[in-house]
């Protein structure tokens, strides 16, 4: 498991990870678990029920920082005058639907956040959020029981951009085996990877290189957060559990999460796939993660099942 830097677009497959939001899913079971990820409450403000969303007046420029792109490099993306767009940021000018959606795009901004301005701003969203198991998505499901089949029997893993689990392969049962977990209870509605990894007594407890492995998962989710704003209140309630910046000690080309088994030592790396072009907001939150064998013996022991 190593930082891998978040996507910027997602219709073919690319070797990237997304962050984004993922609805509850429930996929047919073939050689692969289908999970749904647990979703976050809405956010409250004291002595209000409910908080107000924010304005597009809030919204466009706080995405603008975070791209930290100027007006003046925004208004030139777009073709707009800078004075117009600062008009439009300060709620002196109302953007049409067609002038917003371009804003957007040339932020590059993630489709929910896009759905979210589009609403701040009094229209209609623009990408749907369909459930992994609409009949629209049925080619996609299938692309993703293929990816996880054929990498069996390595462990691979269909995540949220919550690092919500979404399917498994057989692989990844074979892994939580040889590591001493019951896979059944660990792989089940409700598993957040992240938290599984960082939380104390949990699967860093496993690792043999626990503090590079949890500061380099540490690193990745506080990037994905920027895309993923609902990693947020994750990262803070693991916060405490993680160690300050620890520099790599291996010198392999790629981080190795090497792991205490019932078969001996394993040692894993692991690469990312995703959507290429998303119109939907659930595909543009979902990434595998693939596990590969550092060694030969790993690929013996994972193959042993």
């Amino acid at each position: 498991m190593q930082p891998v830097s978040a996507p910027k677009r997602i219709g073919s497959m690319t070797s990237e990870v997304i962050a984004g939001d993922h609805p509850a899913a429930s996929i047919d079971r073939m050689n692969t678990t289908a999970i749904p990820p647990v979703t976050t409450p809405p956010v409250r403000s004291a002595g209000s029920a409910t908080a107000s969303p924010p304005a597009i007046t809030t919204l466009l420029p706080a995405l603008r920082r975070e791209r930290r792109i100027s007006q003046l490099e925004l208004s030139l993306r777009v073709g707009v005058s800078q004075r117009h767009l600062s008009c439009i940021e300060t709620g002196r000018a109302r953007p049409s639907r067609e002038m917003l959606i371009a804003l957007l795009d040339a932020l590059e901004a993630p489709l929910a956040r896009r759905n979210e301005a589009l609403l701040a701003a009094g229209y209609a969203p623009h990408y749907p959020r369909r459930s992994l198991d609409d009949p629209d998505l049925a080619e996609v499901r299938q692309a993703l029981h293929h990816l996880l089949d054929a990498h069996d029997p390595a462990p691979a893993l269909v995540l949220d951009g919550g690092w919500n689990l979404v399917m498994a392969n057989r692989g990844a049962h074979r892994l939580m085996t040889l590591i001493g977990v019951d896979a059944d209870a660990m792989l089940q509605p409700g598993f957040n990877l992240l938290r599984a990894c960082l939380a104390p007594g949990g699967l860093r407890a496993l690792c043999e290189n626990e503090d590079e492995v949890c500061a380099a998962l540490w690193s990745r989710a506080n990037h994905e957060a920027v895309h993923f704003p609902e990693l947020k209140p994750l990262l803070e309630e693991l916060r405490p559990h993680v160690s300050a910046r620890v520099t790599p000690s291996s010198h392999t080309p790629l981080l190795h999460t090497r792991l205490r088994s019932s078969a001996g030592p394993l040692s894993l790396f692991s690469a990312f796939t995703s959507f290429g072009s998303p119109l939907d907001v659930t595909l543009a939150s979902l990434r595998v993660e693939h596990f590969f064998p550092a060694d030969a013996a790993t690929r013996i022991a994972l193959a042993d099942g």
